[in-house]
């Protein structure tokens, strides 16, 4: 799946950003919730994936995306998986608006397809991802 998002040092013009493999942890039990884990800066969908497979919580649908492989400006234009570019560590620095939608576009997606009458709960920071949770 890809969205159009900017590219450092691309002078105005954008590119599709190609998100990385999905992985998906099934519940053990009843299907209850369903959570959207979003990964840190550098990581993958399929490293928590795996530690998620081993938490006592059964009636948890797990979806671990993995963000697109992009320069991140704070690191001189190196490339790594994130979810949006930063510039610097600062609260006032401006905010990668195109990679935040295009990732909020991607989580979308993968809802679209959990059942319709899902409730949405609160969102949790973890690292700089998010997490998302919905009821069945």
């Amino acid at each position: 799946m890809s969205f159009t998002g900017p590219s450092i040092g691309s002078g105005g013009r954008r590119e599709a950003l190609e998100f990385g493999r999905t992985h998906v942890v099934r519940p053990k039990g009843r299907h209850q919730a369903t959570v959207v884990w979003l990964h840190g800066l550098g990581d993958n969908g399929s490293s928590w994936s795996q530690l998620l497979e081993t938490l006592p919580l059964p009636n948890i649908k797990w979806i671990c995306p993995t963000a697109p492989t992009r320069p991140i400006t704070l690191f001189g234009g190196f490339p790594t998986t994130t979810w949006f570019d930063m510039g610097e560590l600062s609260e006032d620095a401006p905010d990668d608006v195109e990679g935040l939608e295009a990732a909020a576009g991607h989580v979308a997606n993968l809802l679209s397809i959990e059942p319709a009458d899902t409730n949405k709960e609160p969102e949790a920071s973890a690292s700089k991802g998010k997490v998302k949770v919905i009821e069945d």
